[in-house]
């Protein structure tokens, strides 16, 4: 039985970003323990995203665009912009803080922001693992287009293919874009898999599927997915995780007393700075 998920939805000032996970439904898919949902939205002139310097430990975030341009900065001295298609891929490991802003070329006049943002827990002989940034260029992903079905294997492998990007654990994360009309049957070569409608109108094995939903598959099923519109989804998923995370604002751990010593580094200014963008978000209170 498909179980669906709706997500919590945050408006960060006219911006919607919708979590799918975690959620009491699935604390995790494969090894994915975050899932953000950006957009679409159309900024005004003048405006766009303002994400400070924040810190991470014991994951890789994962960023992959249909619409816009976000800047990354981080403390290893990284600055990268990242357009529709590409994959920016920074592990966080013993730890990182990044920034994410919109270009200033772009707030001279209006522009699009569509997107997902997730979390991967690292297995835990990577938790500590040196930080790292790595930048694949939309042209670089392995890429298929069949009877009206266009798929991008952003990370891990999928439907034959394997992504240049560099995953810790077996991961499946796969954008997925159909004509109207179009099918196509979900690969069951992952443990765990999930389907995150974006966009359009979609059925599963012949049930409709609401738009901005998680569809947490069943382990070896091949559903049929069909497009009743043009459809933008992902899908996502792969081994389960090595063991239960803790998740406590930016921090992902195996270990509470880990999380807590993350606390403590950020307030002591341990992570480091991020060059070029001096502000930073305060350690939360709660």
């Amino acid at each position: 039985m498909t179980t669906i998920i709706t997500p919590r939805v945050h408006d960060l000032g006219g911006f919607q970003v919708r979590r799918a996970v975690p959620s009491l439904q699935a604390r995790s898919v494969g090894p994915f323990v975050f899932v953000d949902h950006m957009g679409p939205a159309v900024f005004e002139s003048g405006r766009g995203i303002d994400v400070r310097p924040h810190p991470h430990i014991g994951l890789a975030t994962v960023t992959f665009l249909w619409s816009g341009t976000i800047t990354h900065r981080d403390t290893l001295g990284s600055l990268q912009d990242i357009n529709p298609g590409d994959v920016n891929w920074m592990t966080a490991g013993r730890g990182i803080a990044h920034s994410e802003r919109t270009p200033q070329i772009l707030r001279e006049g209006e522009h699009p922001l569509h997107g997902m943002q997730t979390w991967v827990a690292l297995p835990k002989p990577d938790e500590e693992a040196a930080p790292d940034f790595h930048h694949h260029p939309a042209a670089t992903l392995p890429q298929q287009r069949r009877n009206g079905a266009w798929l991008r294997v952003v990370a891990g492998r999928g439907f034959g293919e394997e992504s240049p990007v560099r995953v810790f654990a077996g991961t499946l994360y796969v954008a997925i874009d159909l004509d109207p009309d179009a099918e196509l049957a979900i690969d069951d070569s992952h443990a765990e898999r999930a389907l995150y409608i974006l966009e359009g109108e979609a059925q599963l094995d012949g049930a409709d599927l609401p738009a901005m939903h998680l569809a947490v598959l069943d382990p070896g099923t091949r559903p049929r997915l069909r497009a009743k519109t043009a459809l933008k989804a992902m899908l996502l998923g792969g081994e389960p995780l090595d063991g239960p995370r803790h998740l406590w604002w930016n921090f992902v751990s195996s270990s509470k007393e880990r999380i807590e010593q993350a606390k403590q580094d950020w307030l002591d200014g341990r992570f480091g700075r991020v060059p070029g963008d001096d502000e930073f978000i305060p350690l939360p209170e709660r």
